[in-house]
């Protein structure tokens, strides 16, 4: 008798607990973004006759019970101690920790698409830069996982067959090497970008590799808004905050910069957006398919043409010194066979390609 009224408590509890979870989960207001893990969630789907027997209504459905599942954050802060400090696995969600820095796995190396990077750049010479004379070059940044590789114990990515597969494949563009300017404290622990306030030496190479120089005197500053990187939210461990430290010249202020995407000028740097869900887009606004940038006191009438990924965004003001006018082209989200519509490249000018080895590595976002 004791034994089958404690099980009818037991079920009695736990019938409360999934009926009440279930009452709150329905009825609580519904996120519709992670700013830890930088992305929207999914909404209630839509029942329709289609959607319930091709079987897409129960997969939306279930991600949407996944994404609005309450305490979410808290259950995958748990999941992730649990996998890290009780199972003692390196990796959760692909996101590995080594001596405070946070780095994703890139390994394999995806042939096919630096095969694809391959195609769009040499359409894009060919279609634009075939008659004339420009200066062709591109340049690899390595990732945080090149610089742990051996002391994190993980697969690495075969730097030197990608860089050596582009070489080969786009044998027009000069190749920059800036893997030896780099190291691992030129990275945010927990995002994927570089801090700008040490890239000098790196800006200095590539700009010495065009025959151009910068003799801009800077001052470093510090934002007050504490960075918490993407890794931080993907890998749902807890981390101390860091502060983006930026470079600032007096010339900055001189500069017209130019949002064609939103058509509207804007700043080198956008204080709004540090105060944003993404504080690195405080670098020239962030994500912006094209940008010009003009420098009424340039020494010199040299233009850029920068096709670049978000690692420019940070990269590009140090390049401001050097020229008369810098064009930044983002072709995840402008088509390559599109650009003459709205660039004029000018004969003469210096091209560069400055990707991300991560970006390479998935380079079907590049069009």
């Amino acid at each position: 008798m004791k034994m089958n009224l404690k099980n009818k408590i037991v079920c009695i509890v736990m019938a409360v607990l999934l009926f009440g979870l279930s009452v709150f989960a329905i009825a609580r207001p519904k996120d519709e973004y992670s700013d830890t893990e930088r992305r929207l969630l999914s909404q209630m789907p839509a029942v329709t006759v289609k959607s319930v027997m091709n079987g897409t209504f129960m997969t939306e459905f279930e991600d949407y019970t996944l994404d609005q599942f309450p305490h979410r954050e808290a259950f995958r802060t748990l999941k992730a101690l649990v996998v890290k400090y009780v199972f003692n696995n390196s990796q959760n969600n692909d996101i590995y920790i080594h001596d405070g820095y946070y780095a994703a796995q890139q390994y394999p190396l995806n042939t096919q698409s630096i095969d694809h990077v391959a195609k769009v750049f040499n359409s894009v010479c060919d279609r634009y830069f075939a008659e004339g004379d420009y200066n062709l070059y591109f340049s690899v940044i390595p990732d945080k996982g090149y610089f742990l590789q051996e002391q994190a114990k993980q697969l690495p990515l075969d730097y030197e067959t990608l860089v050596d597969s582009l070489r080969a494949q786009v044998p027009q563009l000069s190749y920059i090497d800036i893997f030896d300017t780099l190291q691992l404290t030129n990275f945010y622990k927990t995002d994927t970008h570089w801090r700008q306030e040490t890239l000098t030496d790196c800006a200095d190479m590539l700009l010495s590799a065009m025959n151009a120089k910068n003799d801009v005197q800077y001052i470093e500053k510090e934002l007050s808004v504490p960075f918490y990187g993407v890794y931080y939210g993907q890998a749902a461990l807890p981390a101390q905050p860091e502060q983006i430290r930026y470079l600032d010249a007096d010339l900055f202020a001189e500069v017209t910069v130019y949002d064609h995407e939103n058509r509207k000028q804007i700043g080198v740097y956008d204080l709004q957006k540090a105060n944003g869900k993404d504080p690195y887009e405080f670098f020239l606004s962030g994500p912006l398919s094209l940008i010009t940038i003009e420098n009424p006191d340039a020494s010199t009438d040299r233009e850029l043409f920068l096709f670049r990924d978000s690692f420019g965004s940070s990269i590009a003001p140090l390049f401001i010194g050097s020229y008369s006018k810098i064009t930044l082209m983002d072709i995840r989200y402008l088509q390559s066979a599109m650009l003459g519509n709205f660039v004029d490249f000018t004969e003469g000018s210096d091209i560069l390609f400055l990707y991300s080895s991560m970006i390479l590595n998935d380079g079907t976002t590049l069009k």
